[in-house]
């Protein structure tokens, strides 16, 4: 392994803040001096342990280059290592406009050569930005997939599927189009795609609506907690009613902003708040807690918690009355 210089750890921190970013957790599975970088990370009950080498994305430069070309130069690397139990990840970070650009390690899993360079088209990594995800075919049989931070958890969970998507032209045309919420392509198209390239499209779908709520919810609510005021980038964006039941909506009316403690409260039916805003306690589930003795911390949780939720300015990002009640009577509140 190569010692990782100061620009490394900028580039660790920006691959940590992604996934802690998507609810996901980070360890250390190596020595963070070193490069590549071992990570495992995990939520739940899903882990996967990460062999990251990453590089900044700098102009190809000179006239024997395209000038939409940008490269990750492979310095300290004589070959990409993948061991068993890992996902190896070959990365570029383009800084300018915060994306990430990844290339397929069974690709480049030989001898590197004398100071070689990966590419990847700049349209792609625009695109990266403006619909989260885009595939670029390097017409040599390689798919780069370039992707915002928010993206990168979707990248791993998928990372040998995403690499493949280049089985036809047209099934990047396709994938494409419909990331970037064409509405000229139709079901029949998509459903002409395969399996995998079907499970994409979704995934990234729902990954571009959930991030699409949250962040309307958070900025809402300055990213304040409505029931504490905790920042810390601790705050969730909550469906107030859940995402599950089918007249569930993605309007920042039917979010509200909750660190995880009271978010977990809230859906468990511990805490809610009224259709005053007010925040209202379950007072026989806590008498319950504690004739089981499970009420540790019970006089913490009730002193952090505000009589009125912090309520957004805008009076179109308030909740909704209508989703209160219903999401009250959903979980037996009768207020």
């Amino acid at each position: 392994m190569a010692k990782a210089n100061h620009r490394k750890y900028e580039l660790l921190d920006n691959i940590v803040q992604a996934i802690n970013e998507s609810g996901w957790n980070v360890l250390y599975a190596g020595d963070t001096s070193q490069h590549p970088f071992l990570l495992k990370i995990y939520k739940e009950d899903e882990s996967h342990l990460l062999r990251i080498y990453i590089w900044n994305l700098t102009h190809g430069g000179g006239a024997a280059r395209a000038a939409d070309e940008y490269r990750i130069q492979i310095t300290g690397v004589i070959h990409f290592e993948q061991r068993e139990g890992e996902k190896t990840l070959i990365l570029g970070w383009w800084e300018p406009v915060g994306v990430f650009a990844g290339f397929d390690f069974y690709k480049h899993n030989g001898h590197l050569g004398a100071s070689p360079s990966i590419q990847i088209k700049e349209e792609n990594l625009r695109n990266a930005l403006i619909n989260g995800f885009s595939a670029c075919d390097k017409g040599n049989n390689e798919i780069a997939i370039a992707f915002r931070p928010d993206f990168f958890v979707e990248y791993v969970q998928d990372l040998e599927n995403l690499h493949q998507l280049g089985a036809s032209a047209k099934d990047i045309e396709v994938v494409e189009q419909v990331v970037a919420g064409n509405l000229e392509v139709n079901s029949e198209e998509v459903r002409a795609l395969s399996e995998e390239r079907q499970s994409i499209i979704e995934t990234i779908n729902k990954k571009l609506r959930d991030n699409g709520f949250k962040k309307r919810v958070l900025t809402a609510y300055s990213n304040k907690c409505a029931f504490s005021g905790i920042q810390l980038k601790l705050v969730d964006a909550a469906h107030i009613f859940p995402v599950s039941e089918p007249n569930s909506t993605d309007d920042t009316s039917n979010g509200i902003a909750l660190s995880a403690l009271y978010h977990r409260a809230f859906d468990r039916g511990l805490v809610t708040l009224n259709e005053q805003y007010q925040i209202v306690i379950n007072e026989t589930k806590m008498d319950k807690l504690r004739e089981i003795g499970f009420d540790g911390g019970m006089d913490i949780f009730r002193q952090h918690l505000r009589p009125v939720i912090i309520v957004p300015p805008a009076v179109n990002d308030r909740p909704n009355v209508n989703f209160i009640r219903d999401a009250n009577r959903l979980r037996g509140w009768n207020l």
